[in-house]
């Protein structure tokens, strides 16, 4: 007897963000949201790396961050979307890496990228304007040091012992040349919540990345694309409005500084930019199934940021994305798989 795999896994993204002063607070609300979305059977829980503070706090130290929520955690999987690689050493990021594998039970994903803060780059006498390169040298290493294999010196391993890394590597991604790139090298992709710079929708920019990302792909296996989306659902428009307008609109503003969002972007300019996906529940489950990039993903990673809505608002989104939205389009909780699994009558002696 065979059994439905579902469509995507169901994840979800923070950057650590709340509001005030009290980052441990913050902290430990973020810390929070990891316990709540394993009990509604979220299949990944994703941290995104910040050295320069965001509004309300920003997370530095993403791996130790992890450690602590995996211990508060029972399935879910734990990882970063992402870690700024050019500003880490490679050997010791794999070391943290395997650790919080080995302590979660195998729970890891190690999502990269190279970052674009100016500021971090000179924090860590690193050069911005070679981003690129660092990236594609760390990456390397790191892949060689999670692979068990010696790094920078005869018989010089990591511990402890990593296990099995193929298919849990990705890459944050901006072009289709970034996609085949990732492809080449055997990563997942991971796209983000917005292209920036295009006046297109976002997901017509993204799919033609996606589609470049899988005609590249050679490598046994099946390839996972990991779609970063702004979801928040409410009881209706009106209240995700009054939670998540005025954030949405003042990140804009930020990005207009740029030259990535138009000057005068208006709040409905700015939810259109960041492709936005907020209502009651049935009306973001109509607007995801006109999403041009969805039915090619394999992870449907749903992120409030850059809206930083409050913590109870933010645990009952969470629980009707995988109440309501989720489900409609076809995920099924990882609770309900494996208590489905565990029905499933065995041939004798099985």
């Amino acid at each position: 007897m065979t059994t439905e795999t579902p469509r995507f896994r169901l994840c979800f993204l923070t950057h650590v963000q709340g509001r005030g002063d009290d980052v441990a607070q913050t902290y430990r609300n973020a810390q929070e949201l990891f316990v709540v979305a394993d009990e509604l059977g979220f299949d990944v829980g994703w941290v995104a790396q910040h050295h320069v503070p965001l509004g309300g706090g920003g997370l530095s130290s993403p791996w130790t961050f992890l450690a602590h929520a995996a211990a508060r955690t029972e399935r879910i999987r734990l990882g970063t979307a992402i870690t700024v690689l050019p500003l880490e050493d490679p050997v010791r990021l794999a070391e943290d890496v395997a650790t919080v594998d080995t302590l979660s039970g195998g729970r890891v994903e190690i999502g990269v990228g190279s970052g674009a803060n100016s500021q971090e780059y000179a924090a860590f006498g690193k050069d911005v304007a070679r981003k690129r390169e660092l990236t594609s040298e760390h990456l390397d290493v790191l892949r060689a040091a999670l692979a068990g294999e010696e790094v920078r010196t005869p018989d010089f391993r990591i511990q402890p012992r990593p296990a099995d890394f193929t298919d849990r590597i990705w890459q944050g991604v901006f072009s289709g040349g970034g996609a085949e790139y990732a492809a080449a090298g055997g990563s997942n992709l991971l796209l983000n919540r917005a292209a920036y710079g295009f006046d297109a929708p976002t997901d017509e920019v993204q799919r033609p990345w996606a589609d470049a990302y899988l005609a590249a792909w050679d490598r046994p296996g099946r390839p996972r694309i990991g779609l970063s989306r702004f979801v928040f659902p409410a009881k209706d428009r009106r209240t995700a409005l009054r939670h998540i307008s005025d954030d949405v609109h003042r990140a804009a503003l930020r990005m207009a500084k740029s030259g990535a969002f138009p000057q005068d972007v208006d709040v409905a300019e700015a939810l259109r930019r960041f492709h936005s996906f907020y209502g009651h529940p049935d009306e973001i489950v109509t607007a995801l199934r006109q999403e041009k990039v969805l039915p090619v993903a394999t992870d449907l990673i749903t992120q409030f940021n850059p809206a930083v809505p409050d913590h109870e608002a933010a645990v009952r989104a969470l629980e009707l994305i995988a109440t309501e939205v989720a489900p409609a389009l076809g995920w099924t909780p990882a609770a309900k798989r494996a208590r489905h699994l565990e029905s499933v009558p065995h041939p004798a002696g099985v």
